[in-house]
């Protein structure tokens, strides 16, 4: 695996670079060696975040730990993707396409699989109106996002509450 390391806030030290390395390296038995994975370290006052994302062909397996410990927080971001890649071995491993991502034992292992089940199909009427009408809504609602078709774009669209009293918006991208 080859790791890209960047900082946000943060000088990346032997000691950091080394412990990352180590640490996420522990993965290397699921990925294929030219695997890049791109972790950001970043601190805001007492908080010490790492986000990895590591880009398989046709899916993303991402994690993002927080912590007031940069190393826990790298311990932490290692054995939520080992679960995740675990887990959903099954559904994101598919053997013709996407198995060359992956390392051979990984591919031909099996794993526990908890089966994504979906237990609850909810309808409704959408009305065009513009993303900060949507985000309103979305507050009225008491909800953490809301599904729209946004009257600009003529397209359907997701706003989502963000930390630190913030919102976003998901707009499709068709491959």
């Amino acid at each position: 695996m080859r790791f890209i390391i960047t900082g946000r806030n943060i000088d990346i030290t032997e000691g950091l670079k080394s412990a990352v390395e180590e640490k996420l390296g522990k993965l290397d038995r699921f990925f294929a060696p030219e695997t890049e994975v791109n972790v950001t370290l970043s601190v805001e006052k007492e908080r010490q975040k790492i986000e990895v994302t590591i880009p398989v062909k046709g899916n993303i397996i991402r994690s993002e730990q927080v912590s007031s410990d940069m190393y826990v927080s790298i311990d932490l971001v290692e054995e939520v993707i080992e679960r995740q890649l675990k887990k959903y071995k099954n559904k994101i491993v598919d053997k013709q396409q996407n198995a060359a991502a992956f390392a051979q034992e990984y591919v031909e292992k099996d794993y526990d699989d908890d089966e994504v089940k979906i237990i609850r199909t909810k309808r409704f009427g959408i009305k065009p109106m513009d993303p900060e009408e949507a985000c309103v809504q979305m507050e009225l609602l008491g909800h953490n996002f809301y599904v729209f078709f946004n009257s600009e774009t003529e397209e359907v669209n997701v706003v989502y509450k963000r930390k630190g009293n913030t919102y976003g918006l998901i707009e499709p991208e068709l491959d």
